[in-house]
């Protein structure tokens, strides 16, 4: 029987992985929080799913013995070093699209909330009451009308666009490798990344973190920003420099931040935007953050663990892998197997 192993965010019991490993794989959940707590326990798994509070580093990749796939058991895949899985001709999959809707609402529910400024005005009058008319929360501009910047236009940003649209916001979008056509499909604008910043009413972030969107968002793009736009972030943590948006926030350059995702996670209490955040001096800081909740419905985590759990029986049977991320550097040969399906030399 085939060990699979979760590195972490998953407890027992493990359903709906144990109905679908049924007489294929025995599952043992490590609950991990660090890298330093998978040493020593991970070197003999025939497979591992990994969530998002703990890294698969090159040196823990190179100490596997047998694993024969590792599964992202979400969407972005950074915390996997899938080059060098590859080099060690281990297959990284994802699991792309189980929670487009969740992600899309909390982006577009953030976006209304930074807006409305609800919890700014819920805050602010908690103790005095005063004033309990419009004053509270002025000025409000109307969204319907306003342009929202989408940058990235997979599928969460999508399903945002198509959000947005019905409240009757104005999208443009900024993303260098849609297919094109699909913005078409959208009524969606596309421009480059300069001037959605510029004329933005709000922007909402869903590009995965690679080398080329680590901090886009910066000190020098957040000055191009409007001093009354908003910005959410539901993506990847280190797409932005919190510290430059802490700053920002601080002195009234943006109006307003939703985040859900940190570069750091859990939490810590050194982060700018959680210092921010905290600080009793700053209340009138227009800024909402969740502990990156956006991916999570009951529906959307069954969806995401029986999907990752259902590529690892693909890979283990040796047939077709469907999510694949790093098959363009794998070796000839397991290239061949994963995208075609053939059992595995064992």
């Amino acid at each position: 029987m085939f060990k699979v192993v979760i590195t972490d965010y998953v407890s027992p019991p493990v359903e709906p992985e144990e109905t679908i490993f049924s007489g294929l794989a025995k599952v043992e959940c490590l609950q991990a929080r660090s890298v330093g707590e998978l040493e020593g326990r991970v070197e003999d798994a025939d497979a591992i799913i990994i969530f998002h509070e703990v890294s698969l580093t090159a040196g823990i990749i190179d100490r596997l013995e047998k694993c024969q796939v590792i599964v992202r058991g979400g969407v972005g895949y950074d915390a996997v070093d899938y080059r060098r899985a590859a080099e060690r001709a281990i297959p990284v999959c994802n699991v792309p699209d189980y929670g487009v809707d969740e992600v899309a609402d909390h982006a577009i529910g953030m976006l209304i909330a930074c807006n409305r400024r609800f919890l700014l005005v819920e805050r602010g009058l908690k103790q005095s009451l005063e004033p309990w008319d419009c004053r509270a929360v002025e000025p409000v501009p109307r969204l319907a009308g306003a342009t929202l910047g989408i940058v990235g236009l997979g599928r969460i940003g999508q399903a945002t666009a198509q959000r947005a649209k019905a409240m009757r916001m104005r999208v443009i979008a900024h993303d260098p490798y849609l297919r094109p056509g699909i913005e078409k499909v959208l009524g969606v604008e596309m421009v480059d990344l300069r001037e959605l910043l510029e004329t933005s009413d709000a922007v909402s972030l869903h590009v995965p973190l690679t080398d080329e969107t680590r901090q886009m968002i910066d000190a020098d793009a957040l000055g191009r920003m409007k001093p009354s736009a908003i910005l959410v972030n539901t993506a990847r943590g280190a797409v932005v420099d919190t510290a430059a948006l802490a700053a920002a926030l601080r002195v009234g350059k943006i109006a307003g931040a939703g985040v859900d995702v940190l570069p750091a996670e859990p939490a810590r209490a050194d982060e700018p935007l959680i210092q921010l955040w905290r600080d009793a001096d700053e209340s009138n800081v227009n800024l909402i953050l969740t502990p990156h909740t956006a991916f999570y419905s009951v529906e959307g985590l069954l969806e995401m663990r029986t999907k990752a759990a259902e590529e690892i029986v693909r890979a283990l049977r040796g047939g077709k892998l469907i999510n694949c991320v790093n098959a363009q550097w794998l070796p000839e040969a397991v290239r061949e197997r994963v995208l075609v399906g053939t059992p595995p030399t064992v």
